[in-house]
């Protein structure tokens, strides 16, 4: 797509002055609202007794909208994610808790996710899902596969479940499956590896097995909402694993049973973000607008949640909202790292910047693209410390900045960071050496 003619550059606010802004705005909105209502319905009782209907409406109106400033999450709360009803034979009072950690897992965010889960098993010692849940973290199905440190977590968490003998067929179910995926050998393959925006998928071999025990627990339960979803997610990581499967087969099976659940559960954060995955495609991008266009509002402070939309909107040229959708999530992603105290950046962040800055230079924004070009050349450290999506956004940005503008004197003098990703992702290296050797 042609880059369209420079338009006048907004500032890329920092991420504590977007959330101050967020917050203060909402503020004022709620506090004018409600004065401003009190004046002018004082104003109309003196004048007008007979308007007292108006009175009413604007009553009724300031009670919802003080509902909604109320319940509005401020920035960084991570309660409000989606609505997921999973009920488990564990404990009353982890319930809630639990289906919030599945609510965070169905976005992605696995290691908030992992926290939740953590809490619940040791609140209820004996809850065999809240070891399912901590070993579902560990496996991101259509992200990279599990380091070795990562499969050793997950087994060991897997293996306490199914040690406690969970209290219902249907759950015992659910750890059974994944079970399966951890104890499933890799075999030696020639085979085409698939490949995500975070990095090649793991082995088709452990996913196939995993969808295959899903199935059967999906025909067990057929009504089961969550195992229905999980069932889809595992079609979909098949399709993900199978790279030389053109028609999308795969994609296509999970879209047809997320759309049949998104109309039962329209705030349901896995069927709504698994839609999007399904749909990533550019024959089928437009079919996943409409998902794109409501995930953020399900989970507003989920980094991932608030980048996903952004690769439908990307397909479609969707520019002005691909830079919002990764704006909120470098945000998020931001106010995450500061709520766990960190000095690192969130590798969610790196990600949301390469959509953004990409976008940006699509409009001939160029300005705005290189204040992200600067501030990614001052990254020293970044969580996960080796994270694919990381790395290839620490490469691309520049690199891309360069080409997108022809600038082939600054692709000339492309230099490698000097940061610890290298080692271990030399083709991210390699990325910058060919931008250097372009120029």
């Amino acid at each position: 797509m042609l880059r369209k003619e420079s338009a006048a550059a907004k500032s890329f606010l920092s991420l504590n002055e977007l959330a101050h802004q967020r917050a203060a705005q909402r503020a004022s909105r709620c506090w004018n609202l409600r004065h401003g209502h009190r004046y002018v319905a004082s104003k109309m009782f003196r004048s007008y007794c007979h308007r007292i209907f108006f009175l009413i409406g604007l009553a009724s109106s300031l009670t919802v909208r003080d509902a909604e400033c109320a319940t509005a999450p401020a920035p960084g709360d991570l309660r409000a994610a989606g609505k997921v009803e999973f009920p488990i034979s564990c404990a009353p009072a982890v319930q809630s808790e639990f289906a919030r950690g599945v609510a965070l897992l169905h976005s992605f965010f696995y290691e908030e996710a992992r926290r939740v889960f953590t809490s619940v098993a040791e609140r209820d010692p004996k809850c065999a899902m809240a070891q399912w849940g901590i070993a579902m973290t560990w496996w991101h199905p259509i992200w990279t596969p599990p380091t070795p440190d990562e499969m050793s977590a997950g087994k060991a968490a897997i293996e306490k479940a199914m040690a406690m003998n969970a209290g219902t067929d249907r759950e015992r179910g659910f750890i059974t499956a994944l079970n399966v995926y951890y104890n499933t050998p890799d075999n030696p393959t020639t085979a085409p590896v698939g490949q995500s925006c975070h990095g090649p998928v793991g082995p088709r071999d452990r996913v196939i097995a995993y969808e295959k025990a899903m199935r059967q627990l999906r025909d067990k339960y057929p009504d089961d909402f969550e195992a229905q979803t999980f069932y889809a997610f595992a079609v979909l990581g098949v399709g993900y694993a199978t790279p030389n499967d053109t028609s999308l087969s795969k994609q296509l099976e999970a879209a047809a049973i997320m759309e049949k659940l998104w109309k039962q559960n329209a705030n349901h954060p896995g069927v709504v973000h698994y839609l999007i995955h399904c749909y990533d495609y550019p024959t089928l991008a437009q079919r996943g607008l409409a998902a794109a266009q409501s995930y953020d509002s399900i989970a507003p402070w989920v980094p991932h949640a608030l980048h996903m939309p952004s690769h439908i909107f990307t397909r479609l040229g969707m520019w002005n909202e691909s830079i919002a959708a990764n704006q909120a999530s470098a945000e998020a992603s931001r106010t995450y790292a500061a709520m766990r105290h960190r000095d690192a950046t969130e590798a969610e962040e790196l990600h949301a910047l390469d959509y953004m800055a990409y976008s940006y230079l699509q409009e001939a924004r160029d300005i705005e693209a290189k204040k992200i070009v600067d501030l990614a050349a001052k990254v020293q450290k970044t969580n996960p410390e080796l994270e694919f999506s990381a790395a290839y956004a620490l490469a691309a940005i520049p690199t891309r900045y360069a080409f997108e503008r022809n600038d082939w004197a600054a692709a000339a003098t492309l230099t490698v960071p000097n940061l610890p990703h290298w080692s271990s992702f030399p083709f991210m290296e390699a990325l910058i050496e060919y931008g250097h050797a372009l120029g």
